[in-house]
């Protein structure tokens, strides 16, 4: 295994008007790259994660308590990420370019102009980096990568729970961003919450994502929006991520489906925004004993850091101190002198009337190894449920007999689909695949705004419209002029065809 640097000391402070002046001279250059060189630059980027990958994930293992084997599928996931972005930059459909020809017959009686529209970088972006996927959501995940695809240079804020990976990810990737052709400070790293929250101030910043918890969320959001120029700010911010189970389910998953929810609940020690933190079951079901036995296979796992172990003792003794609350199995939660704590899960169950009488103490997200079992009566109508106690979550999943159909099921799906970014039929929440169609957010308090934060249409939340009306050819952005340089999809509007409208 390489040995860990020496040199991953804290970095000298800059100034934030240094640092965002660096990212405004890169956002001069960035757009107008060639594609080509900006999809090189984003798999060099990718090819240095794997080149250092057994250095990093020992300092990942380090400081998260994260185990090898999942920090490495997460490193993997973000060379995927960066790989995907390149593939996006390269074929260019994200500009949405479009070209309606001039038209002296226009159907609305005025000769309609040239016209053309294609999106555009917003400018330099601000990335919160989170605490729980120190790879694929922090200094060269998928904010950073979704960003450097719009072609805006990102400022990565570092998490204070991994800064020695942050640190040598960010020397890393922003070298081989620099070496592929890309310019200076494209990638640019700062520390400290004071010094993130005046950099998400400066007037030079023109967007922002985080993740994390929805305290910290909710006044980064405030500081976005109360800037004398607000800009957009993406927060990915608390999810409970509801699982129902049918009758038909039970019956034919029986300990399969049980273990499978155990086993989601507990990857990573339930640090995972997509754990499912209810599952809905008709009342009379025997799940405890699977569900106990299960649970009690699980080893001992180390929390990311001592605040999180905080937060989560605090939420499981309030769980647990909550009128009705039945213990299906205890778990346990080990301290060592420095604040860590290593835990292994618990489960409890409860009537939906108690989850209904105490829905202030139950219904927060348990960021940890911890959910409840709601024992729903029969006859009730699910859909009326999710809507009422679960409005706002990344994922919503449904567990269905083979074949099991109807209005009820139809109601439900809606329901979720109105309440969620992602509606699940079969497996379970966590585990987010990097791929062109999923869709990573949700209604509040899952995310601020419903733009997803995985998946190619990431991008997005980095680009901005821009229409120009009889413009010269050379004053046209590259996507937009008719030799089309860079071979980008357009859609086109002949003149005459709106005649047809």
């Amino acid at each position: 295994m390489t040995a860990t640097p020496t040199h991953l000391h804290p970095p000298v402070p800059v100034p934030v008007d240094d640092v965002v002046a660096r990212a405004q001279r890169a956002f001069d250059v960035l757009p107008d790259l060639a594609p080509a060189v900006r999809a090189a630059a984003l798999d060099a980027a990718a090819g240095a994660l794997a080149e250092h990958a057994d250095e990093l994930i020992a300092v990942a293992r380090d400081e998260t308590g994260l185990l090898p084997a999942r920090l490495a599928g997460e490193l993997r996931r973000t060379r995927v990420q960066l790989g995907l972005f390149a593939r996006v930059v390269e074929q260019g459909t994200h500009l949405d370019a479009r070209v309606d020809e001039a038209d002296p017959d226009f159907a609305l009686g005025v000769p309609r102009d040239d016209l053309r529209r294609v999106m555009l970088p917003v400018g330099p972006v601000l990335v919160f980096a989170a605490s729980n996927f120190p790879f694929a959501f922090s200094v060269a995940g998928g904010d950073t990568a979704s960003a450097l695809a719009a072609g805006c240079p990102v400022v990565v804020k570092a998490h204070p729970g991994h800064p020695r990976l942050s640190r040598r990810v960010a020397d890393l990737v922003a070298r081989a961003l620099v070496e592929a052709g890309l310019p200076d400070a494209v990638l640019q790293l700062v520390e400290g919450q004071q010094t993130g929250v005046e950099v998400l101030r400066h007037p030079g910043i023109h967007a922002a994502s985080f993740t994390g918890s929805v305290r910290a969320g909710r006044i980064l959001t405030g500081v976005a929006a109360s800037r004398p120029r607000p800009i957009p700010f993406f927060g990915e911010l608390g999810s409970v991520n509801p699982v129902v189970v049918t009758a038909d389910a039970l019956s034919e998953g029986g300990d399969g489906l049980l273990r499978g929810y155990v086993t989601s609940v507990s990857g990573s020690a339930g640090q995972l925004c997509t754990k499912p933190g209810f599952l809905l079951v008709p009342e009379g079901s025997v799940v405890d004993p699977v569900i106990a036995q299960a649970a009690s296979e699980v080893p001992e796992h180390r929390l990311l850091n001592a605040a999180i172990a905080d937060g989560y003792v605090a939420r499981r003794a309030a769980v647990l101190a909550t009128d009705g609350v039945r213990v299906v199995h205890g778990g346990s939660v080990r301290r060592d002198d420095d604040g860590q704590a290593w835990v292994t899960p618990t489960f409890v169950a409860v009537s939906l009337a108690t989850l209904r009488n105490h829905s202030d103490a139950l219904l927060d997200e348990a960021f940890g190894p911890l959910s409840i079992v709601v024992e729903v009566p029969a006859r009730t109508d699910l859909a009326d449920v999710v809507a009422e106690l679960f409005p706002g979550n990344l994922t919503s999943t449904v567990h269905r007999g083979a074949g099991e159909i109807g209005p009820h099921l139809d109601r439900l799906a809606r329901v979720m689909a109105r309440t969620s970014g992602r509606v699940l039929f079969r497996g379970w929440p966590t585990g987010v695949a990097v791929t062109p169609a999923m869709h990573h957010a949700g209604p509040w308090p899952a995310t601020t705004t419903d733009a997803t934060s995985v998946g190619t249409a990431a991008v997005g939340r980095f680009l901005r419209g821009v229409a120009f009306q009889g413009a010269p050819q050379e004053l046209v952005p590259v996507p937009l002029r008719d030799d089309n340089p860079w071979n980008v999809p357009r859609s086109s509007s002949p003149a005459g065809e709106s005649a047809r409208w």
